[in-house]
């Protein structure tokens, strides 16, 4: 008999571990365990998804002929981790082996090494090859290069799927239509509004069992409206491809007040758990293109976030091991302040993007990157805390796709191996790409004094004193020239007025 372990994030009928496997003599095992509800504190909706995509997986399972061995989190005998429920299952079901789906996380990684060690039977770890590129296919492409730049191994994965190309060449006569996708966005258009999808008896019972037992955890259950089986993920994929496609490469950058999902797909969450196929989607979104009824910017614009974006950043992660969380090249050591775990603040743009945050588990990219993300960069927070409070409070964050995305991306704490300059702005940026500042008591266009936006005297703050490892870069340039050219006293003035917003943030509390 063979025992097949299945994860939460493995939610998909064609996984590689099931193939090949009769029905009859195997046994699938899913399990919720405590180990993965609590190794951070992750946000109730994000533990209400997963546990309820999960059994109601196994009930699809089950109508496809598969027996289910399913350990409930409030099971008496449940032991509370991975290993400990294949160790009972090992001693329940005596199985000749094990197969098993590679996890996507080195953690979880390690665990399923060590099984055949432990439990004396042969485990067999297969590839997860719902992604495009295998880990030996990304580290073949990144040997020797000097800079691993996503926009040249998007190149291959357009070449390697198909996707938009005529040819060898990519449709268009160009690979990359971001410059047209920056649109801020105006406040009396109509948005569309993602699919909201009524608890059924499998999600309340989940929802209760979250409710009673990780009331500590960020967030609010209030409002809980996410698919759960992948019917009704298929269907928001349908409902994103028909209303929102469209529009979204002119406006995948803009962030407006009380609108915190515009023209996005919500679709993360699904196609990260396995609910969705990325392929799958994207061909669907070709096909959008070919038949005229999107603009190539929007179409290509979202295909790069997949083929692109996502399995680089998965490409990265498992390449660089599991010490990528430790890495600081900034020396940043503040504590987060309290208000990214209650969104409590005067400033407008964090207090939008952190309290949908907290009320949705979601926020969009241009949130994640540059408000919060940014603002924990400005005042040099500690990389690792600000990771660990992304993979808490976002539904789709898995530590493969979100570690790379804000140590790497958002917090510069690999030093440029991902990317090309640390991406700090000042509220100008954010004055631009949304509606925020109207709304703010700090005034952005101000750069110093107690009534400033923070960001501004915090931008040019975070230049002067990471001047010795960022000076020489090529991207900031232009800025560190503008502050040579800036007389002393407005740069003592600058910098005072920074020091005395972080000396308040010191002044507060700070964590969760």
């Amino acid at each position: 008999m063979t025992l097949i372990p299945i994860l939460g994030d493995q939610l998909s009928l064609t996984l590689s571990s099931l193939r090949g496997s009769e029905r009859a003599t195997s046994r699938i095992l899913m399990m919720e365990v405590a180990e993965e509800t609590t190794y951070v504190r992750h946000h109730k909706q994000k533990i209400a998804y997963i546990l309820s995509a999960m059994r109601h997986h196994a009930a699809l399972l089950r109508a496809n002929g598969w027996t289910v061995e399913y350990v409930a989190l409030d099971d008496p005998e449940n032991s509370g981790s991975f290993t400990g429920e294949i160790a009972r299952a090992v001693e329940r079901l005596n199985p000749d082996r094990i197969v098993v789906t590679e996890a996507g996380e080195w953690r979880v990684q390690a665990m399923l090494e060590a099984w055949q060690t432990l439990f004396g039977i042969p485990v067999e770890i297969r590839a997860d090859d719902r992604f495009l590129a295998s880990h030996a296919e990304f580290d073949a492409w990144a040997e020797g290069r000097k800079a691993l730049r996503m926009e040249f191994f998007y190149r291959d994965m357009r070449r390697k799927t198909g996707l938009l190309m005529d040819g060898d060449q990519p449709i268009g006569g160009q690979w990359n239509f971001d410059h047209d996708n920056r649109k801020p966005a105006k406040a009396d258009l109509i948005m569309p509004r993602p699919l909201a999808f009524a608890p059924d008896a499998i999600t309340r019972d989940v929802l209760a069992l979250v409710a009673a037992r990780f009331a500590d955890h960020p967030g609010t259950l209030d409002g809980f409206s996410w698919a759960v089986t992948r019917d009704d993920a298929l269907a928001q994929q349908v409902h994103f491809l028909h209303h929102a496609l469209a529009q979204f490469g002119d406006y995948q950058d803009a962030m407006l007040t009380g609108e915190p999902h515009l023209w996005h797909s919500i679709l993360s969450p699904y196609l990260n758990s396995g609910l969705l196929d990325p392929l799958d989607l994207c061909r669907a979104v070709a096909e959008r293109y070919a038949a005229g009824k999107v603009p190539l910017n929007a179409a290509e614009g979202f295909i790069r976030q997949i083929i692109g974006w996502r399995e680089y950043v998965r490409g990265i992660y498992w390449r660089e091991g599991p010490d990528y969380a430790s890495r600081n090249f900034l020396e940043a050591h503040r504590p987060l302040p309290a208000f990214y775990w209650t969104g409590e603040t005067d400033m407008h743009c964090m207090a939008q993007a952190i309290g949908q945050t907290l009320s949705l588990a979601h926020a969009h990219h241009i949130q994640r990157l540059m408000v919060t993300g940014n603002f924990a960069l400005l005042i040099g927070a500690d990389p690792r805390q600000v990771h660990e409070w992304y993979l808490e409070v976002y539904i789709d964050a898995y530590e493969w796709v979100e570690l790379p995305n804000t140590l790497g991306m958002s917090q510069f704490g690999d030093g440029g191996l991902l990317a090309s300059k640390p991406y700090a702005a000042s509220g100008a940026y954010i004055d631009r790409m949304s509606d925020y500042c109207r709304s703010c008591r700090y005034d952005v266009k101000q750069r110093i004094g107690p009534d400033a936006c923070p960001f501004n005297a915090l931008y040019w703050d975070f230049l002067a004193r990471n001047e010795a490892k960022l000076g020489r870069n090529q991207r900031l340039a232009m800025p560190y020239r503008n502050w040579a050219k800036m007389d002393d006293a407005v740069k003592r003035d600058l910098r005072a007025s920074a020091k005395a917003f972080l000396d308040s943030l010191d002044a507060g509390p700070s964590g969760g």
